[in-house]
């Protein structure tokens, strides 16, 4: 499953991208896109994080329940027909977000940094 997130608040946003690391997808390749209030949008099938019952997760939420409800919504609306549309190359120029891509790799370069420091502390350290 393939998810994209897109919250006005900025700590739920990031709250998310750590506990679906493994699942972050752009908004293009997306199976199912998460918000915190409801816009209806027939493109993507949607997830709402919120305070309302009408909400598909309310908050306060462990990862687990987010897992859970997630892949519930999503086994759901996995047996209804899809529109076929015709796929087209993506381009910077049309707005493709990059920002999850960046965040990944900063952090890894960020590890791949410390794992460095580490080694060279423990050569010398000897």
């Amino acid at each position: 499953m393939k998810v994209a997130i897109q919250c006005d608040s900025p700590l739920l946003q990031r709250s998310l991208e750590l506990f679906l690391d493994g699942h972050l997808s752009s908004l293009r390749q997306c199976d199912i896109l998460i918000r915190d209030k409801e816009i209806y949008d027939d493109q993507y099938l949607t997830f709402v994080i919120g305070l309302s019952e009408a909400s598909d997760l309310i908050k306060p939420f462990s990862k687990a329940q987010l897992l859970h409800t997630l892949n519930q919504k999503f086994e759901s609306q996995k047996d209804l027909p899809v529109p076929i549309e015709e796929e087209r190359p993506l381009s910077y120029e049309e707005g493709v977000s990059f920002d999850i891509l960046e965040r990944h790799i900063d952090k890894l370069t960020r590890e791949y940094q410390s794992n460095i420091l580490k080694a060279i502390r423990a050569f010398y350290e000897k």
